[in-house]
């Protein structure tokens, strides 16, 4: 559908927005209000603009709701059944769907909650894939953070590890010195949406 010139990029977005945002009164972090449309709008935004023309998106809290609100055309929209359980779930849900779609040799995942990642620091990782045994990730001054690029050799590894809230880390952390790390620190800004007083990022 948006093929480039040299054929469509390996590289597929893979966005977790299955949260709750139980410190936000239970408030789906997907249909938050950011620039007067849903959070997870911005998300796939950046995910394209940077440079990921497939874009896989999780979904878990009040799923339907978001299907219904917002406009995702194009996007492969995933359940993540289990998504109360933490982002474990919802990454092996999203791994599992990439797994299933022809041509996908890398994930670039990032977290709906983080609207100071643009497409800046999407394009930046993405460019740091070179195979699928390919392990990559944003950082701010040399602490690792998202975006992250995971080459599909990594994936049953990812998925087997990934329980709770705990997602690659344990994975990433076995494996840091095979990671390239993209500071990304001068064009993106790593907060996180959870609690009502981080809600001012989005005003």
């Amino acid at each position: 559908m948006d093929d480039n010139d040299h054929g469509e990029s390996p590289v597929a977005g893979l966005l977790l927005a299955a949260g709750g945002g139980r410190r936000l009164g239970g408030r789906p972090k997907a249909l938050l209000p950011y620039r007067g449309r849903p959070l997870v709008e911005h998300a796939v935004r950046s995910l394209r603009e940077g440079g990921c023309e497939r874009v896989h998106v999780v979904l878990g809290a009040a799923a339907d709701e978001v299907r219904a609100r917002a406009v995702l055309p194009g996007c492969v929209l995933v359940d993540s059944p289990e998504w109360s359980g933490g982002m474990g779930s919802s990454l092996r849900a999203g791994l599992a769907s990439l797994a299933a779609a022809p041509g996908r040799s890398a994930a670039l995942v990032m977290l709906v909650d983080q609207p100071g990642i643009g497409p800046a620091a999407v394009a930046r990782v993405r460019a740091a894939y070179r195979s699928p045994g390919t392990l990559a990730a944003a950082s701010y001054g040399g602490e690792r953070g998202h975006p992250v690029l995971f080459g599909a050799d990594h994936w049953a590894g990812i998925a087997r590890e990934a329980t709770g809230d705990q997602g690659a880390r344990g994975y990433l952390r076995s494996r840091a010195r095979d990671i390239v790390l993209v500071e990304c620190g001068d064009v993106a800004e790593a907060y996180d949406i959870d609690t009502e007083e981080d809600l001012e990022h989005l005003e």
